[in-house]
């Protein structure tokens, strides 16, 4: 969500240009600081040798090493790490197919908010979650008294554990302190929060719930989902307002990287649909107004963007070693290669105007997963549909992927809004879908589109597009970057 700009404009300037960093790290121009420097010639001595795998053979150039090849991804089946599992709760419901399906119908889930009155509000409307249940994984007592963050993240948890064939039954057979969960949130239990802070306001501290702390806190999600399976790997949460669920994923992989883990159940959740919520990022300048077209006014790109629209809901992934998914005999989904996270040190929600934070953090993503940039082919956008922070993320894309003429760049949220925390969750079951399904969902309300996009954004109409290597980006405010590369499993 670092995109909002509270005042001023953004300025497309970069700073650094021409930059693509291999696996090695190192790159195709020297810096001094932050002013480009001549390239080295080596001595002929002294020439790295080029080499290079698979039936197309890439020109890799270097400098200043002896020898450069080619990016290489994980081969060890310990720290190959893969997607044996997915669950969600989403404005489209909590079915993965269905989810997808709308999406690639390119129907719009923003409506009217009327789960509280909003009559007096400047915004009224939101991607807000209708008819959830939780029956079935959740008991009545504690769905009565839970904030809806948790009651997301427990339904999404479970589905995902038993999409991976890890039910209870599944589970007893494993061992549970080498499976964990890393489902973060940026606001946390919201409602639970303002109810308790409403209760000492006017009744006093005698009056304020037991639970008013314990279903408050970020690290809840995270906590009863391991309670409630008995899963008792690693397990926090993380909280970097919308790149939440992206630092999740990257640091749940790196849990296993590091043998910590066998499988780690990761994501974020996220219930802002609600007085503080709204009210909150409406004093922020940050949402549309667009009150007499809901549907039409999360538009990324478009030249009448006025700000995002709120969303809520969760998005997990069961994240596993290869060899453990093998020995197990589960079935895989899709492969994660690697990720990145990075600090634009900039401004609390205006983006870097050189977009350096952004280029930087798919480059190390990239170098991370072990591709190239030509590898890449599709892009789901964390793309917001505000004024800054469209054109900073399209920049930041365009100075890492200097031909982008065979990449496709969506926008989930033009469909169900920003998720928040959950964003990234939400976007990463997307670009998986995509990557099993062959087909991209548009990004809708493609009218005016601003004139420095010239990636195809999928305006309007779904497409029908193998992807190679897709990453994932989201960003947070306090200049948190984060992106996640996917790829189709291959042996």
């Amino acid at each position: 969500m670092a995109g909002i700009v509270l005042s001023g404009s953004f300025s497309s300037r970069l700073l650094l240009r021409d930059r693509e960093v291999g696996s090695n790290g190192a790159s195709l121009a020297q810096y001094n600081g932050l002013r480009v420097v001549d390239t080295m010639h080596l001595p002929s001595s002294r020439t790295p040798k080029l080499s290079c795998s698979g039936p197309k053979c890439r020109t890799i150039s270097a400098m200043a090493s002896p020898t450069v090849s080619a990016p290489k991804r994980e081969t060890d089946p310990k720290k190959r790490i893969v997607i044996t599992g997915m669950g969600l709760v989403s404005v489209f419901g909590s079915d993965i197919d269905n989810f997808y399906n709308k999406l690639l119908e390119g129907e719009s889930g923003i409506t009217q908010i009327d789960k509280f009155d909003a009559t007096n509000y400047s915004v009224r409307f939101a991607g807000q979650i209708r008819d959830f249940s939780s029956i079935g994984y959740i008991d009545g007592k504690n769905d009565r008294r839970l904030d809806d963050c948790w009651r997301y993240c427990l339904v999404a948890g479970r589905r995902a554990l038993d999409e991976a064939n890890l039910g209870s039954e599944a589970l007893e057979k494993l061992d549970k302190t080498r499976i964990g969960v890393l489902v973060g949130t940026g606001m946390g239990g919201l409602t639970a929060f303002s109810n308790g802070v409403e209760a000492l306001i006017q009744k006093g501290y005698k009056k304020i719930t037991p639970f008013f702390i314990p279903y408050s806190i970020t690290n809840m999600g995270s906590a009863l989902l391991a309670i409630d399976t008995g899963l008792m790997g690693p397990n926090y949460s993380i909280s970097t307002a919308c790149a939440t669920a992206n630092y999740c994923f990257y640091a749940a992989a790196n849990h296993i990287r590091r043998g910590e883990a066998d499988i780690m159940v990761a994501g974020g959740t996220e219930a802002a649909v609600m007085p503080t919520g709204i009210g909150g990022f409406i004093a922020c300048r940050a949402l549309s107004q667009r009150n007499d077209e809901p549907k039409r006014a999360s538009r990324p790109w478009d030249k009448d963007r006025d700000g995002f629209v709120m969303g809520e809901g969760c998005g997990v992934l069961v994240m596993e070693s290869l060899d453990h998914a093998m020995q197990r005999g589960a079935n895989i989904i899709a492969e994660y290669l690697g990720g990145a996270v990075t600090c634009d040190a900039h401004h609390m929600t205006d983006p870097r105007s050189d977009g350096l934070g952004v280029s930087s953090c798919i480059s190390k993503s990239l170098e991370d997963a072990g591709v190239s940039p030509e590898e890449v082919n599709y892009v789901n956008a964390h793309a917001t549909s505000t004024l800054a922070g469209d054109l900073a993320e399209v920049n930041a894309i365009k100075k890492v992927f200097k031909n982008t003429t065979e990449i496709k760049m969506n926008g989930t949220k033009s469909m169900i809004g920003h998720g928040l925390g959950a964003a990234g969750g939400l976007e990463a079951i997307a670009t998986v879908k995509a990557i099993t399904t062959g087909w991209l969902h548009p990004t809708i309300n493609q009218d005016n589109l601003e004139p420095e996009v010239t990636i195809d954004t999928v305006p309007n109409v779904k497409k029908q597009h193998e992807v190679n290597v897709a990453i994932s980006n989201s960003f947070g405010f306090g200049g948190h970057n984060s992106v996640v590369v996917f790829a189709p499993f291959k042996q």
